[in-house]
């Protein structure tokens, strides 16, 4: 993978806001006298992702962070910033494809795996005649990990992994140089988790891949990032280089998270469990949103939102209690 110092940038994403209208209908606002209701699910963020290497974005369900994916691949439109793609590279833009969570869901059940795989080969006309797109089919079949004779086969026939192998398959057709991952590997059990997670490795260091990774769990995006940006209510509150922020978190709810990881080396150990459940993105608390789940939260936490501030060592971190030490 590509180092986090590396100066060319894949995507950037400056101050990107999305709010979603939750209102209820007209007729029951007017009726009950209930005013509209907003649900602001990314509050300005921003960050970057340097050709090559892997960004994780990790929070607990309902942070936003799969919003982000849909904002990346322009699934959803932003409400505010702005998301660029290879920022002053000239020629042709870059390409990105989406891996989405529940690949089953993804697959179109009437359709045998290779008119799947073949639909963005003939639909972006990457190959020229049905010979060439039969035997791109098959190159990305093997390439994956499965037989070309599994191509004839319908996804329910085939294990989760398996399915999962399927739709990396079909987002590689387009030949992209950038990924979102939004949790690939979430719906599989552990050891299957790892057989992807090493595909998508493998692909990464031999197509020079770029990945934009969203998951809920630490373990896995220490296995695949250069970076890993913590999300809470639709905020980063803290982003830094892997090994860095795995052994000195300085948010503490990053701390927090890494305490849920278990340990072979010490599976019995104390674990402070993070209180409380994540308050309602329609009424998030004042000041930092972390404060009311905090174990060191202060008056000012609750009046001030803190900003994000980069430290010496390259660390963000959006907390009133970090200094620069």
């Amino acid at each position: 993978m590509t180092t986090s110092a590396q100066k060319v940038v894949a995507l950037t994403v400056d101050g990107l806001v999305k709010t979603f209208d939750v209102s209820a209908p007209w007729l029951n606002r007017v009726v009950e006298r209930k005013p509209r209701q907003f649900l602001q699910a990314v509050n300005d963020i921003s960050f970057t992702v340097p050709a090559g290497g892997c960004l994780s974005i990790v929070g607990e369900s309902g942070c936003g962070k799969s919003t982000v994916a849909r904002l990346v691949t322009g699934l959803y439109a932003p409400t505010g910033g702005e998301i660029r793609f290879a920022p002053g590279r000239s020629g042709a833009p870059l390409s990105a494809q989406m891996i989405f969570q529940d690949p089953y869901a993804s697959l179109n059940p009437r359709w045998r795996v290779k008119n799947i795989i073949a639909e963005p080969l003939r639909e972006l006309k990457l190959r020229n005649t049905a010979a060439e797109i039969t035997e791109r089919v098959e190159e990305l079949l093997l390439t994956v990990g499965l037989s070309v004779s599994d191509g004839e086969k319908f996804p329910h026939e085939f294990s989760g992994g398996q399915r999962q192998r399927i739709s990396i398959a079909r987002a590689l057709a387009s030949e992209p140089e950038f990924l979102v991952c939004d949790e690939p590997t979430s719906a599989l059990d552990v050891s299957v988790q790892a057989q992807v997670l090493n595909l998508m490795r493998r692909l990464q260091d031999e197509l020079g891949l770029t990945y934009l990774f969203i998951s809920h769990d630490m373990s896995v995006v220490r296995h695949m990032s250069d970076r890993i940006a913590v999300m809470y209510l639709g905020r980063i509150v803290e982003e830094g280089d892997t090994e860095e922020l795995f052994a000195h978190p300085r948010h503490p709810y990053t701390q927090l998270l890494l305490q849920t990881i278990p340990s072979i080396d010490a599976p019995k150990r104390d674990q402070e469990l993070v209180g409380g459940e994540v308050p309602s993105p329609l009424k998030p608390p004042s000041g930092c949103t972390f404060h009311p789940r905090c174990p060191l939260a202060t008056v000012r936490c609750s009046a001030e939102v803190p900003e994000i501030r980069r430290l010496s060592n390259g660390t963000r971190v959006a907390c009133h209690l970090v200094t620069d030490a």
